[in-house]
């Protein structure tokens, strides 16, 4: 897949601050004042923020209200759904944590509930579709999650949980890179069984492409086949694993609680889930590149 700038920014910046909410909303911290004013606004900003992001990739931007319409069906949908929620359910407790107004921190834990489901949905987006191999497995929602509570724990000052989650986060790095580069050969699909024609007539054979359907890229050729240098996933994974799972890990528990020190590590662990990101749509190898020989 073509990795597209807007939605690699919109699911880590994202991620990442509906982690710091689930966090916040659970009181981990329950910071007061001019504090809870900087906690609260980081994780809204980067939450927010990241949505918006989003917007960029639509081809009508102007129709965003429509994603709220098929909750039913849609995963982008419920996502809408339960940001917009999240949000919302949060905003009492934030505003209670600034100007110390000492209301019931109830809505703080549906708040944080909320956040994670909306991660959830994020991911389901990217897991439900079988037509990518290497991203229909449970590994990815567990990644997106992953990741948003590693980021969360760090962004919230939470050493403890954010070298367990940074920990875990790498567990499940090495287990979905792995079982993500034989995900498509696994499904055995080649362009016989794209078109239908391997299994016709008396004698079955090898089809290959006679001719290519195009003198130029089209639009499928252009978003859904990408191809990346071998040598360049290998350096932009030990990027992947390095600052996003291993030096948080490793740093988190020698850090002494300083923001100076909280900062570093959050944006080492940032550029390693930017790598991240960009390695989970540039190696994502959609079926319909079988058409064009590029499987």
């Amino acid at each position: 897949m073509h990795p597209a700038p807007s939605v690699i920014v919109f699911t880590v910046l994202s991620g990442m601050g509906f982690g710091l909410l689930a966090f916040l909303g659970a009181g981990l911290p329950a910071p007061s004042g001019w504090a809870a004013f900087f906690h609260w606004g980081l994780g809204y900003s980067l939450a927010v923020g990241g949505l918006l992001a989003s917007t960029f990739h639509l081809g009508n931007p102007q129709r965003f209200l429509r994603a709220f319409t098929q909750w039913r069906s849609s995963w982008l949908s419920r996502e809408a759904i339960a940001s917009v929620a999240c949000l919302l359910a949060l905003a009492p407790v934030a505003l209670s944590n600034w100007l110390g107004f000492g209301w019931p921190r109830a809505l703080g834990l549906i708040g944080a509930v909320l956040a994670l489901a909306t991660i959830f949905c994020t991911a389901m987006i990217y897991a439900q579709l079988k037509t990518i191999p290497r991203w229909n497995h449970w590994t990815t929602p567990a990644l997106f999650v992953a990741f948003a509570g590693a980021g969360g724990a760090i962004l919230a000052g939470q050493s403890g949980a954010g070298a367990v989650m940074s920990a875990l986060l790498l567990a499940l790095l090495l287990a979905a890179f792995r079982i993500g580069d034989g995900a498509f050969a696994a499904r055995a699909q080649t362009l016989g069984t794209a078109t239908g024609l391997g299994t016709i007539g008396p004698v079955q054979g090898t089809v290959r492409v006679f001719e290519q359907p195009h003198t130029s890229p089209n639009y499928l050729m252009r978003e859904m086949i990408y191809l990346v240098a071998r040598k360049h996933v290998q350096k932009l994974r030990s990027v992947t694993l390095i600052g996003a799972g291993i030096a948080p890990a490793l740093l988190l528990p020698l850090t002494p609680p300083s923001l100076l020190g909280f900062a570093v590590i959050a944006l080492v662990h940032l550029t390693g889930a930017f790598a991240a990101r960009w390695l989970f749509f540039a190696q994502a190898e959609h079926v319909v590149g079988l058409y064009y020989g590029q499987r």
